[in-house]
């Protein structure tokens, strides 16, 4: 059975640079037994009033930013959709009492490309994509994850890809110094993120916005970290692991845990 993961992307120009968080995402995939049968990705970009889920045959590669250099708009990661999978998705939530709608047309975003290009670099595994709801919170987050937990028993990978830390008001100062160390209020939310997480201390992390100190700084708008509550709750509120800890650009954390067995 696949543990449910927690990734953190980056910049869009993480694809162009040698960070440790590449090299770790790199060489993920080594920690499984086996290649999933298919993947499912919660992305950070994808916002949507109710849940969606992809169901193109093959899925486009979508250059969601502007003004980054030319070699990042050549990348193309066209990884099949899967029929199955999509299909799989929609009864689970339907069950559950979710509403789902299907959308036939839309690619994979940057914040699932990027990842997954490292990770799985042939583009040889099937790819569908489920949107977030920011506005719903985190428990809204952490239900759909709890009934998307059986894909897991099920050969799914279940990746919720976002950033542990994303305060781009601060980006610009930090855009050009790419191994600048983290300031001390990046660290104090990401470490009690992490004691959290490893604790199951699943109460304090859906109030995170409360209890964590500089939470609403590290994460003016909470679609970076609603991924990760999707995967907890696939991971049925289980204590994570953690397994990967860096820094990009200073403000951008890239720590990435799992959810359950293996990894």
């Amino acid at each position: 059975m696949f543990p449910a993961l927690f990734v953190s992307h980056g910049a869009p120009t993480f694809p162009l640079t040698d960070a440790p968080a590449r090299a770790f995402l790199e060489h993920l995939p080594d920690r499984f037994e086996a290649k999933p049968r298919a993947i499912l990705m919660v992305s950070a970009h994808w916002e949507t009033a109710v849940p969606q889920v992809t169901t193109a045959a093959v899925n486009a590669t979508i250059h969601d930013f502007h003004g980054f250099p030319a070699e990042l708009y050549t990348i193309r990661y066209p990884a099949p959709g899967s029929s199955w999978l999509a299909e799989r998705v929609v009864g689970l939530l339907e069950a559950g009492g979710s509403m789902v709608q299907r959308d036939p047309v839309r690619g994979l975003d940057h914040g699932a490309w990027v990842p997954l290009r490292l990770m799985y670099p042939l583009a040889d595994v099937p790819v569908v994509q489920l949107s977030i709801q920011p506005d719903a919170g985190p428990e809204h987050h952490f239900h759909l994850g709890q009934l998307l937990a059986p894909l897991r028993e099920e050969g799914v990978l279940i990746v919720g890809s976002g950033s542990f830390t994303h305060d781009l008001s601060s980006f610009r100062e930090y855009y050009n110094a790419l191994h600048a160390p983290a300031p001390q209020w990046v660290d104090r939310f990401a470490d009690w993120m992490t004691s959290a997480i490893e604790a199951g201390r699943v109460e304090d992390l859906l109030a995170y916005r409360q209890r964590a100190p500089e939470a609403r700084r590290n994460h003016p708008t909470q679609e970076h970290l609603m991924p990760l509550f999707v995967a907890l709750g696939a991971g049925q509120g289980a204590p994570g692991r953690h397994l990967h800890a860096s820094t990009t650009h200073g403000i951008l954390r890239m720590d990435a845990f799992a959810f359950g067995s293996e990894a």
